[in-house]
């Protein structure tokens, strides 16, 4: 691909004055796009179409998170699999440790323990 954003302005910064009056609060940013193969300089705007209300999720649990997971003994197998995953046994604590990301993987969330 020939064309290459070269340069990037964000709103009140040198060249977006006669734009802001333009798209008044919409104005996100404007783009240079360089065309090397037909010798074009591009002009883009972004702009903000729709606002809408949004909450984060706090919920949300990192992929590298360490997760503590309950194996009853006799598991062996579920062990197995955990170390295979790249998990670690805790013998002072007497549970497995795994990234969350193998957790969901393997289909174990039903064993995390909950701190």
């Amino acid at each position: 691909m020939s064309k290459k954003i070269i340069r990037k302005i964000n709103i009140g910064e040198k060249g977006t004055k006669h734009l802001i009056k333009k798209y008044g609060d919409k104005l996100v940013c404007v783009r240079y796009i360089y065309d090397s193969a037909t010798n074009k300089r591009f002009k883009t705007v972004e702009l903000i179409e729709q606002i809408d209300d949004w909450k984060p999720d706090s919920t949300k649990i990192p992929w590298n998170k360490t997760m503590h997971l309950r194996v009853d003994y006799g598991e062996s197998h579920i062990g197995r699999l955990i170390r295979s995953a790249g998990g670690n046994w805790n013998k002072i604590k007497k549970y497995w440790e795994l990234p969350y990301r193998e957790v969901i993987s393997l289909g174990l969330e039903n064993r995390i323990i909950d701190e």
